[in-house]
């Protein structure tokens, strides 16, 4: 069981930067692949990024690839999300994933259902 906490998320503008991160505890953390999800108001929680339990793969939604980055440092048990060129449609709450596996195949790893531990979630809103 690996308990997740998200932090970093924040109001700013079209065009801006901001980093959220998910610090995660116990000793197995280096063994779950981790992605981070979000979800708007009325809408389906929707996969963003993926990281496998190494960091040596990442995978991303078309709607942020080369605008995200996914990132984890193990030794700090902690996964990143950069976010570049924020657009007003990438306002959400902002979840982070563990899975049960170090690594996850194409079609698992966008499911949400297919992870077993979540964290709480921080808010990312992006104004025009």
């Amino acid at each position: 069981q690996v308990q997740l906490v998200e932090s970093g998320g924040g109001l700013v503008q079209a065009g801006d930067s901001l980093r959220v991160s998910c610090a995660g505890s116990g000793s197995t953390f280096n063994t779950h692949a981790m992605s981070w999800f979000r979800q708007a108001p009325g809408t389906e929680r929707e996969f963003v990024a993926y990281t496998s339990a190494t960091g040596a793969s990442a995978y991303y939604a078309d709607s942020v690839k080369g605008r995200f980055t996914i990132s984890r440092d193990n030794a700090k048990t902690t996964i990143y999300l950069q976010m570049n060129s924020l657009k007003p449609e990438d306002s959400a709450a902002y979840y982070c994933a563990a899975h049960r596996d170090a690594i996850v195949g194409v079609g698992a790893r966008t499911q949400a259902t297919s992870y077993d531990n979540w964290g709480q979630g921080t808010q990312v809103t992006v104004s025009s």
